[in-house]
């Protein structure tokens, strides 16, 4: 029998056999499409049979990721829809532009595939609730890329919080600075840049998509895309779709939301990036907690409760506290526990596999957009 089949067919060599494993489609090969080829390929049950990109470039790029990491070609594709129609395809990575993730990830889940969609989940709230109801309707599994949630720091913080260790919790402060190398380089365009030839091997018009039909130039597509409203919503969806999520998660307000939005921020007139800068918002949930946000340092949040307080870094999940101890607390003695994640790519794929909800299901990636979009329209 060996003769025949390959060890791998049969399990063997560390590789589960193909019933087990999880084959993949990554739509959007840019930097991030790129780092979760790179995740999957590290799991043993995870397997990528194909990507797909609108840039020529890009999708160079995938292939040689897939390449790299497990020895084998894949099959590259520059329309998402012909991707969606292979029958051996169990799931989708979609790691495009936040103005492709709610189409996309509807259309996957009608072509009966489960979905890993970056943050944050879509770029409206209308768009939001159609893909909860796609994934609902279909029975798929969608894990949204706030992959802080799977931090185990994190989820620790979260349990002191709802477990009531910093008292009756009053004030969330979100903190979303705008100070990194590429915000002050956006910030610094005072303009639209003049109309240039469009690359080579890049379909413009594809890319544009659900969009206006606008002028090209770089400066509106691959990473600064995020600086414009019609493709993104600046830090507030970009770092916002994280640390907002947490608070949710935190607050336990997962199914909910605030019930009144202010917002107040600054635009630069006359350019192509027509995100908010110098922003503050206040967001009040029904229970009367503030989240109060501003691009004040460092980034983070902090719990601030009638007993205490605790900050979360982000990125790496760093926690400090007041009064310090809270943080030795035992977590196995905690009567509300959160559980733990593998990792966030790990927990998709096992939520594939059980059909268990991820630990940021659809809802849950829809309601902190939503949080995001509403600051933005206030």
């Amino acid at each position: 029998l060996p003769h025949f089949v390959s060890a791998s067919a049969l399990g063997l060599q560390g590789r589960p056999p193909p019933s087990e494993r999880i084959t993949l489609g990554v739509i959007g090969t840019g930097g991030r499409g790129v780092s979760l080829i790179n995740m999957l390929l590290g799991q043993k049950d995870a397997e990528v049979l194909a990507v797909c990109d609108v840039d020529a470039r890009h999708l160079k790029n995938g292939v040689q990721a897939v390449r790299k990491n497990s020895g084998k070609e894949c099959a590259a594709y520059k329309d998402f829809r012909q991707l969606l129609e292979r029958k051996d395809i169990d799931a989708v990575v979609v790691a495009t532009p936040d103005h492709w993730h709610g189409l996309i990830s509807i259309a996957a889940a009608k072509a009966g595939k489960d979905i890993y969609c970056e943050k944050p989940l879509v770029n409206s709230v209308a768009e939001g609730r159609a893909l909860c109801r796609a994934v609902e309707e279909n029975k798929r599994i969608l894990q949204t890329g706030s992959h802080e949630r799977s931090t185990p720091s994190i989820r620790f913080a979260c349990e002191l919080v709802r477990n009531g260790l910093l008292g009756k919790i009053h004030t969330v402060r979100i903190n979303l600075p705008c100070s990194d190398g590429h915000h002050q380089k956006a910030r610094a365009l005072k303009t639209v840049p003049p109309e240039e030839p469009v690359p080579e091997g890049f379909d413009y018009d594809f890319w544009l998509g659900p969009a206006p039909k606008v002028s090209y130039t770089p400066l509106r597509t691959h990473f600064w895309w995020r600086f414009i409203l019609a493709y993104g919503g600046g830090e507030m969806t970009d770092r916002g779709a994280h640390i907002i999520d947490l608070a949710q998660l935190g607050l336990g307000t997962d199914d909910t939301g605030p019930v009144e939005i202010e917002a107040k921020g600054v635009q630069v007139q006359g350019s192509l990036y027509d995100v908010f800068w110098d922003y503050e918002f206040t967001n009040v949930y029904a229970n009367g907690v503030r989240m109060i946000g501003s691009t004040a340092t460092p980034r983070g949040l902090k719990f601030e409760g009638t007993n205490g307080w605790i900050f979360i870094h982000i990125h790496g999940g760093k926690l400090e506290a007041d009064p310090a101890d809270l943080l030795k607390t035992d977590a196995s003695k905690l009567k509300l526990a959160l559980g733990r994640s593998p990792g966030h790519v790990r927990n998709f794929l096992d939520s594939v596999k059980s059909r268990q909800q991820p630990v940021a299901p659809a809802e849950v990636g829809h309601r902190t957009a939503t949080i995001c979009h509403l600051n933005n329209i206030a």
